[in-house]
């Protein structure tokens, strides 16, 4: 069994020590989706959204949050991140409600001596959210699911990814 390691032996919360790991080469991938109206989905495709090119302020939005993680996960190391990459793509299968989507998948890369699967998780909690945001005043209805790690690489534990021995 792993021992959690955000925890002291007398069980206080602390941020963990990594001076003593190496930098390497960090990537994490993260995906979710946010459920909608057919025709919510087609007003963002068509840019027929009041606010503005919705997955455009997504974008930003998703970019903004790994940049700040450190900042709304209380024991989460600052990263110097080398990059974000956020795509998009839609889910037209409907749902049992009807409902379409859209999919999000972040990547976040540093090198550094921890990982950056906090990064790409907020990066797609809040393209999600900003989609969300966008949207809200004609489909109060959309739901968020599944925001998961699929892949991490780099630091002593290698390489994991969703589907294989979770």
């Amino acid at each position: 069994m792993n021992k959690l390691t955000h925890f002291t032996d007398a069980g206080r919360a602390r941020m963990v020590d990594v001076s003593e790991k190496p930098d390497t080469k960090r990537v994490a991938i993260a995906s979710g989706v946010l459920r909608m109206q057919v025709a919510t989905l087609a007003r963002i495709r068509t840019g027929s959204i009041a606010k503005g090119d919705v997955l455009t302020v997504a974008d930003v939005g998703a970019v903004m949050a790994a940049k700040r993680t450190a900042d709304i996960i209380p024991m989460c190391h600052s990263l110097a991140l080398t990059g974000v990459e956020v795509v998009f793509s839609d889910v037209a299968e409907p749902d049992a409600s009807g409902c379409v989507g859209i999919k999000v998948v972040t990547t976040a890369n540093c090198v550094g001596q921890t990982g950056v699967e906090m990064e790409a998780l907020c990066a797609a909690s809040v393209a999600l959210l900003t989609i969300y945001d966008m949207c809200k005043a004609i489909d109060r209805g959309m739901r968020i699911e599944c925001i998961q790690l699929e892949e991490k690489r780099g630091g002593k534990s290698g390489v994991w990814k969703r589907g294989s021995s979770e």
